[in-house]
């Protein structure tokens, strides 16, 4: 008898694959202790699990399940849930969950298993009973993890208002414990963010903040709601930044102020930041980003070479990611200067890992400007993608080199490869459009930029190529007023889309206007085609002191602007 059993036990083992280490202070043929399995009950487990093998699910789903109600074991009832799992068996899956719930009723993973099959099935409102309930019999110390994991449980239900109403029903009694209010509060606000209920996430968001101003989670919720443009939520904000918050709250912050254009008040939630926390890297990182961005290039480089100083031991992918971007800005400041040799040597500390088309990118863009052209073209040419997106920037970059140094045709040939693989592409078709321009193909042209229209209806920069090109050709002028209106009514800030505005008001022949829009494209983005641009309106003004100082400007700025410098020959102003 003795043998027989053993055999089975092994056969059972074999064919669940759970073999279990057997019991260092167990004799070899005495059973285990406690056990509930005889020799009847082990042959029954082995026919189910047999009918299983063979393809009968059904009766072997039966017999484990009759086997687990037997024996009440836990390990049991969990095999005939998976049984039924595989088989696609929801309704299976669940009674044999619901089985084990009634059979050991202070187990808590039938509830995980009740909870998880019932979303399967789309039963959202009995999945939220199921969830109230096993917060309910959860141990204290784990409810809190619980509520912060709802969103990820609920993320596959489709009908999200619907799982946004059920949660907040089922936190109905976590919600009465002060110790889980703030929790409770950030995942109901979660749920309805998630749903798109933006005025019940706001609410959500400033209880939870008012049940406890010191907790994290309310706040984070709250960095998601900025782009509401609540004023509630941005005061919330504001006041809980003045006390001592996490260094990655604070960045979060910072952010999102950056995204809201509200670089100002980023800045100085960056310089707290970094006084606060001066080991935290990342704050660094962005504070130097913003400091470029406004100008502020000295205080930006101390900045960046204080990221570069912690973040360079950095192993993981963030921090090499980050050490990357500062010290290819960094790069890029000392370019700027003219220091020339000290930007190869910032580059030269970049980690293995990084993208190596955007490091050839920088790299041909120094060489460019000592003057080794073909040694710029080889360092693009010989980059080495290794995934399919570096493999189109590749192409991408290489494309606007030759478009840029007078070798539009081979250009053309480049983005065509590109294309061939992806026909949709936006940026490539952008590129494309600038190559066919300088082609001098402009109704090829000008059907690319209409696709990219019908693409992305929202993107301002088709409009305003279009819009542009026509004006500069001096061609259906109204025409391109109105494609640049377009194009400012979606980028209503863009500077470059501004010059557009302006140069074709001037060649509507409304000068005082277009030296107006120009005058501030060019002060909001000192750049030199805007220059060239401004600088023929003062002509036309007989300004030519002021035309002249701005060319001059933008000489400094870019001295081999296309615009400008046949701008600049055209009126015969020779600098």
């Amino acid at each position: 008898m003795k043998s027989r059993l053993r055999f089975a036990v092994l056969l059972f083992c074999l064919l669940t694959g759970e073999v279990r280490a057997a019991q260092p202070s167990a004799a070899p043929d005495t059973p285990p202790a406690n056990s509930a399995l005889d020799a009847v009950m082990f042959y029954q487990l082995l026919l189910g699990e047999l009918q299983v093998r063979q393809g009968s699910v059904g009766a072997g789903f039966s017999l484990v399940l009759d086997a687990a109600r037997k024996t009440r074991d836990p390990a049991l009832f969990q095999r005939a849930v998976d049984i039924a799992l595989q088989a696609r068996s929801g309704d299976a899956a669940l009674q044999a969950a619901q089985t084990w719930k009634r059979e050991i009723p202070g187990a808590p993973e039938p509830n995980r298993y009740i909870l998880q099959i019932l979303l399967a099935l789309n039963r959202v409102e009995e999945a939220g009973q199921a969830l109230a309930i096993s917060l309910d019999e959860l141990p204290a110390s784990e409810r809190q993890g619980a509520i912060i994991s709802i969103p990820r449980v609920f993320a596959r239900v489709t009908d999200k208002a619907l799982a946004a109403k059920v949660v907040e029903k089922a936190l109905g009694r976590s919600l009465e414990q002060k110790n889980l209010q703030a929790t409770s509060w950030t995942t109901i606000g979660r749920m309805h963010r998630d749903a798109q209920q933006l005025p019940a996430a706001i609410e959500a968001a400033l209880k939870g903040h008012a049940s406890d101003s010191q907790a994290q989670g309310p706040l984070i919720l709250g960095l998601s709601l900025l782009p509401t443009g609540s004023s509630e939520i941005r005061q919330m904000l504001d006041e809980a930044m003045q006390g001592p918050v996490s260094p990655d709250l604070r960045l979060g912050y910072a952010r999102s102020l950056v995204a809201l254009q509200a670089p100002k008040e980023a800045l100085a939630q960056l310089q707290q930041l970094t006084l606060q926390h001066p080991a935290f890297a990342p704050g660094w990182l962005l504070l130097g980003l913003l400091q470029v961005d406004l100008g502020q290039a000295p205080q930006a480089q101390q900045s960046l070479t204080r990221h570069v100083a912690l973040a360079k031991d950095g192993t993981d992918a963030e921090q090499q990611a980050g050490l990357t971007e500062a010290l290819m800005v960094l790069s890029q400041l000392a370019q700027q200067r003219g220091e020339l040799e000290q930007a190869g040597q910032w580059l030269n500390q970049i980690p293995a890992s990084a993208d190596p088309v955007r490091l050839a990118i920088r790299r041909a863009e120094l060489l460019e400007q000592q003057g080794r052209l073909e040694e710029a073209r080889l360092v693009l040419t010989q980059a080495q993608p290794v995934s399919a997106e570096q493999a189109r920037r590749k192409l991408l970059a290489l494309s606007r080199w030759l478009r840029e140094h007078q070798q539009a045709q081979q250009a053309y040939t480049t983005l065509e490869q590109a294309l061939a693989q992806a026909s949709d592409d936006p940026d490539l078709l952008t590129e494309q459009s600038l190559v066919l321009e300088k082609l001098r193909r402009f109704d090829e042209m000008e059907a690319v930029l209409r696709k990219l229209m019908r693409l992305r209806p929202q993107d301002a920069h088709a409009y305003n190529a279009l819009g542009y090109s026509l004006a500069d050709r001096g061609i259906r002028l109204d025409e391109a007023h109105a494609l640049i209106l377009k194009a400012v009514e979606l980028a209503p800030q863009d500077p470059f889309i501004q010059d557009s505005l302006g140069w074709v008001a001037f060649r509507m022949g409304r000068r005082d206007e277009a030296l107006r829009v120009l005058r501030a494209a060019y002060q909001a983005r000192p750049d030199a085609e805007i220059a060239a641009h401004l600088g023929e309106v003062l002509w036309s003004l007989d300004r030519r002191s002021e035309a002249a100082s701005i060319w001059r400007e933008g000489l400094l700025l870019k001295a081999d602007n296309e615009t400008l410098i046949e701008t600049m020959k055209r009126l015969g102003f020779k600098p």
